[in-house]
C-alpha cells in the first residue's frame, strides 16, 4: 500500500508511461497528421469503433431502423483508436476532443456534427422522437440515467478497467477504490431494475442503450475478465435486463458494426446497408 513516488513540482511527460495505450495518450489536444474523412451514400455518417461507447450509437442507429425509421439509414466507418485515427485532422474537425464516436449529419446546412455518445444518443432521440418520452416527468427520469452513465463510466472504464485490467503493475490501492465504486454502481443498477422492467421505467429508452453496453461487458465477462472479480451475478436484476436487452436484434446488429477483433461472425468492420449483416449470427 506504500509507493516511493513524489510527484515532481512540475509533471513533465513520459511518452512511455501510460501501459496499454500508451502510444495514443497525450496530454496536447488538436491533429497530428492530415486525413480526409470517407463519406457513404447516407445521410447520417458515423465514425466510430465497437467498444461500449462506440456501441451506443450503432445500437441505436439500428433500433431507429428497427422501429421504421428510414431516415436514420448511416454509413459507419472503422476509427481504429490503437493506430491514431482519432488524431487526424478530419476526425478533429468533427470532434475536437479525439474520442469515438462522431456523427455528422447532413439533412442540415451546414452539416451537424454531434460527438460525445451522450449527445448523439440525444440527438437522434429528438431528431426522430423515438426512444425518450415527450412528456416533462418520464423524459427527465431518461435523461436523469443518461447523465448518470456520462458520470459512472470513467469509474468503470478508466478507473476500475485500467488499473484491474491494463494498467503496467498491479496496485491495491486503486484497484480497492475502483471496485468499491463499481460494486456501488451495480448495486444502485440492480435496486432500479429490481423495480422497473427497463432503467427508466417499463419503457426501452436512450437510458438503457447507453448504460447496456458497459454493464452488459462487465457481466457477460466481455471486458476486463472480471466477472468472477466483482462477483457481477449477484446483481440478479442486472443480469435479467443484460439478458433481455442483449436478445433485441438491433442490439445484436449494433455490437457488430465497426467491430475489428473477436469471432469474424460477429463483425461488421464498416457498415454502409443491411445488406451488410448478411451471414451475420444476427
Amino acid at each position: 500500500m506504500t509507493s516511493n513516488y513524489t510527484p515532481p513540482n512540475v509533471w513533465q511527460w513520459d511518452q512511455e508511461s501510460g501501459g496499454k495505450f500508451a502510444k495514443i495518450n497525450r496530454p496536447i489536444a488538436g491533429a497530428t497528421h492530415e486525413k480526409e474523412l470517407p463519406r457513404g451514400k447516407h445521410d447520417l455518417q458515423l465514425y466510430s469503433l465497437a467498444t461500449p461507447n462506440g456501441v451506443k450509437a450503432t445500437i441505436m442507429l439500428e433500433e431507429l431502423l428497427e422501429a421504421g425509421f428510414a431516415a436514420a439509414d448511416y454509413d459507419a466507418f472503422l476509427i481504429d483508436i490503437s493506430e491514431g485515427d482519432q488524431f487526424g485532422s478530419g476526425f478533429v474537425a468533427i470532434n475536437p476532443n479525439s474520442k469515438i464516436p462522431a456523427l455528422v449529419d447532413h439533412t442540415t446546412t451546414p452539416p451537424t456534427r454531434v460527438f460525445e455518445s451522450g449527445s448523439i444518443l440525444l440527438y437522434l432521440a429528438d431528431k426522430f422522437g423515438a426512444f425518450l418520452p415527450s412528456d416533462i416527468a418520464p423524459r427527465t427520469e431518461t435523461l436523469n440515467w443518461l447523465f448518470w452513465q456520462m458520470g459512472a463510466g470513467p469509474f468503470l472504464g478508466g478507473g476500475f478497467g485500467h488499473f484491474y485490467a491494463y494498467a503496467p503493475e498491479k496496485y491495491e490501492y486503486p484497484i480497492n477504490r475502483y471496485t468499491m465504486e463499481v460494486k456501488r454502481q451495480f448495486d444502485v443498477l440492480n435496486r432500479q431494475l429490481a423495480q422497473h422492467r427497463y432503467i427508466a421505467g417499463e419503457h426501452y429508452s436512450i437510458a438503457d442503450i447507453a448504460i447496456w453496453p458497459w454493464y452488459s461487458a462487465v457481466v457477460n465477462n466481455e471486458a476486463y475478465d472480471a466477472a468472477e472479480f466483482l462477483q457481477v451475478h449477484d446483481y440478479e436484476h442486472v443480469v435479467r435486463w443484460v439478458n433481455e436487452v442483449g436478445q433485441r436484434p438491433a442490439v445484436r446488429r449494433g455490437k457488430m458494426v465497426n467491430r475489428a477483433w473477436g469471432d469474424e461472425n460477429q463483425q461488421v468492420t464498416e457498415r454502409h446497408s443491411a445488406d451488410d449483416f448478411a451471414n451475420k449470427d444476427v
